[in-house]
């Protein structure tokens, strides 16, 4: 248990969408920076690592389905430096935000977490709505800029600063948000 929970959001990727070229192209700047964040968190005691992953309409996928399939997509190399461990927290999601229909409120609060650090993809649609959902519980909610990845660099810009502004979430590097 701890105050600090890292959630890493929807990094099991296929990219075999429509708007997955520009999404790559973005999370390749930030993936080594997200890996090295996860990294220095599990090294501690007070950090909690929750990955939440879109299910993509797969209800009966559980982790290893998710990992598997990102790492047979088309750019393994944006999954590898970030899949989780067999032993690593996890929960699928089916919709925008990494609340809704999940598990995670209740998860966060048997933990005592007071802090939630929002990291992955994408910007302006998970990261933006789980930082909603997370300020409307009254978890105080750090975003890295330089650990979550968007799709149209304009939006981008934008949902961090709605979530700086209106949902009072402290933007950090990830080097200090820990």
């Amino acid at each position: 248990m701890s105050e600090t929970a890292l959630l890493v959001i929807d990094m099991l990727n296929t990219y075999d969408h429509p708007d997955a070229g520009d999404l790559a192209d973005h999370a390749e700047g930030m993936v080594g920076t997200l890996a090295d964040l996860i990294g220095r968190a599990r090294e501690r005691d007070d950090v909690d690592v929750i990955y939440v992953n879109d299910n993509h309409g797969d209800f009966s996928a559980d982790r290893r389905d998710l990992v598997r399939a990102a790492l047979d997509g088309e750019r393994p190399d944006l999954v590898e430096p970030i899949a989780p461990g067999d032993d690593a927290t996890f929960l699928t999601k089916v919709r925008h935000s990494a609340f809704y229909g999940t598990a995670l409120d209740y998860l966060l609060g048997r933990l005592k977490t007071e802090r939630v650090i929002l990291t992955g993809q994408v910007t302006e649609q998970c990261i933006l709505y789980t930082a909603l959902d997370g300020y409307i519980r009254h978890f105080d909610v750090i975003v890295p800029p330089d650990a979550v990845a968007h799709i149209y660099p304009d939006l981008g810009k934008a949902a961090l600063t709605l979530m700086e502004r209106n949902m009072h979430a402290e933007l950090k590097s990830a080097v200090n948000c820990l």
